[in-house]
């Protein structure tokens, strides 16, 4: 594994010295040091320099004026900065490095199990950053392999499928551990700059989770089995939420977010509301991914109202780089951008648009851009939405943690990934649930057997014996405790066929991963509840 290239810029050779010595232990490491801050921009600019460790006081030229001078420069902005200080522990020092860049502070005499941790920490955040990066990488180039699977004749369909559903499994699993882990901390006392990495952890596994998404979407449509679910929702709070969503990200790249409404909108709607918010978001996210400065306004109006309900339109203005008139057509076909320039310089599959299309076919809607090259572009999606007669109540916003106790409620939990397994049984515990937790469907069988549970919580792709087969083999148990003893599935198949099977074989509840720990809740609830009647 290459070596990480840390920078320590101090302008006493002792100083120097010791911290090289300090951290020659870290094998991860190649030490590069400076008492000169000039030399020392020179090597940011030249070498692939990582991490800093850069004293406040020099002569020529103070610490926060060279972090201001690393984070003004493109070449050398991604630098993590560990400012090093024997000055004094005041607030207002510690604000000035935190606004030139840095991101952590440490004060001499150094204690060295902390500057070692510290610096194993921004390692591993390095490392972490460099595997996000790969699979992003893997992802892309298994969206051109589909493109291949896709031309092929009709019985190569079935072999598609069947690498779908492999692929779905692989790499929601990993994900599903991932934003579990996210979960918790969230819920954990931090600094803000953990709340920093943890925002960059969680936007990455989302972008992960958007293309696989986005890879079975166009499956979906493409062989006829995708399925529009028309229901009553707030289109306010819809419109609240995307403001709320897309301003803290405009505001990290220093653009302005505005939210027009024209016309009397209607406070609720019935429409596929999880289908608008996949548009919207996929109009405002690349208009956050094209658009260096200036706005990003998202428009919505009423253009008419008639026997079919409201004609509304939602429009995504940018100031970005915009698209030639000519490449506007290709934008909305599967894995095309405007220009194979800007696939190597933005990165992305192209296949979001391609799906924003057929979703509105599917809808009875219309999308449609216009664009000016260097000016910005703007892509619209109207549609009819009809009259809702309920009033929709906004689901509560809290932590998991802070839901009502389960006191007592015996859980099974049959989960082969330890690191799934061990975050499922932690939200379970916060809830007051006494857990046991197996590794496949035979040990499920055989615990069942031994104990009556109040729910079984069952993966269903196990080694030894499947979740499917142990559902089964539960339910033919004659003891009839046993046999009606009330399971939930917990999958990385996002198949319809295999969530069907699920129920077919006795399943009470599918949930597909990564799953949301609120929705987790609610149906261990609702079966706990509905056990406690039934007694």
């Amino acid at each position: 594994m290459k070596k990480i290239n840390l920078l320590i810029l101090d302008d006493r050779e002792e100083n120097i010295i010791s911290l090289r010595a300090l951290l020659e232990e870290l094998d991860d490491l190649h030490i590069i040091a400076h008492t000169d801050p000039n030399e020392a921009l020179k090597v940011c600019w030249h070498e692939d320099i990582t991490i800093a460790m850069v004293d406040v006081q020099m002569p020529k030229m103070n610490g926060f004026e060279f972090v201001s001078l690393l984070k003004s420069n493109q070449k050398t902005n991604h630098i993590m900065v560990i400012m090093v200080t024997a000055i004094s522990k005041e607030e207002r020092y510690l604000l000035e490095g935190l606004r030139s860049g840095a991101i952590d502070y440490l004060y001499k005499p150094l204690n060295p199990e902390i500057t070692r941790a510290k610096v194993r920490s921004f390692i591993h955040q390095v490392r972490l950053q460099e595997e996000i990066k790969q699979k992003n990488i893997a992802l892309e180039v298994s969206g051109k392999e589909l493109l291949l699977a896709k031309e092929e004749a009709e019985h190569a369909r079935k072999s598609k499928e069947i690498f779908l559903a492999n692929m779905s499994h692989e790499i929601r699993t990993p994900i599903n551990g991932i934003m579990s882990v996210i979960h918790v901390l969230k819920t954990s006392p931090l600094s803000n700059e953990q709340l920093e990495w943890l925002g960059i952890l969680d936007n990455a596994s989302q972008s992960l989770l958007v293309i696989i998404n986005d890879i079975l979407d166009l499956s979906r449509i493409d062989s006829g089995k995708f399925k529009i679910e028309m229901e009553d929702f707030s289109l306010t709070k819809f419109i609240d939420n995307m403001d709320r969503m897309f301003k803290v990200k405009a505001d990290h790249k220093d653009l302005h977010f505005i939210v027009e409404k024209e016309g009397d909108l209607p406070d609720n709607v019935v429409f596929d509301a999880l289908r608008l918010q996949q548009i919207v978001t996929n109009f405002i996210s690349n208009s956050l991914k094209f658009t260096e400065q200036g706005s990003i306004t998202f428009n919505v109006k009423l253009l008419d109202i008639g026997p079919k309900g409201y004609l509304i339109r939602f429009t995504v203005t940018d100031t970005g780089i915009g698209i030639l008139t000519d490449h506007l057509p290709k934008i909305f076909q599967p894995f095309e951008q405007g220009d194979g320039a800007i696939t190597k310089r933005y990165g992305g599959t192209g296949l979001g648009l391609a799906i924003v299309k057929q979703l509105a076919e599917l809808l009875d809607g219309e999308v449609g851009s216009k664009s000016d090259v260097g000016i910005g572009s703007s892509f619209y999606f109207e549609a009819w939405f009809q009259k809702s007669k309920t009033e929709q109540t906004q689901k509560p916003n809290e932590p998991y943690i802070n839901f009502p106790k389960l006191d007592g409620v015996q859980i099974l939990v049959a989960e082969d990934n330890d690191l799934n397994a061990f975050m499922l049984a932690h939200m379970l515990k916060t809830w007051n649930c006494e857990v046991d937790i197996v590794k496949d469907g035979q040990q499920a069988l055989d615990a069942v057997l031994h104990k009556t549970y109040d729910l079984v919580l069952m993966d269903t792709h196990m080694p030894v014996m499947s979740g499917f087969d142990a559902i089964k083999a539960i339910k033919a148990l004659d003891d009839l405790e046993k046999n009606s003893m009330p399971i939930i599935t917990i999958s990385a198949s996002v198949l319809a066929h295999e969530q069907a099977a699920a129920y077919e074989v006795g399943a009470r509840y599918v949930i597909v991963k990564p799953f949301d720990p609120v929705d987790l809740y609610s149906k261990i609830s609702s079966v706990v509840e509905t056990s406690t009647t039934e007694n």
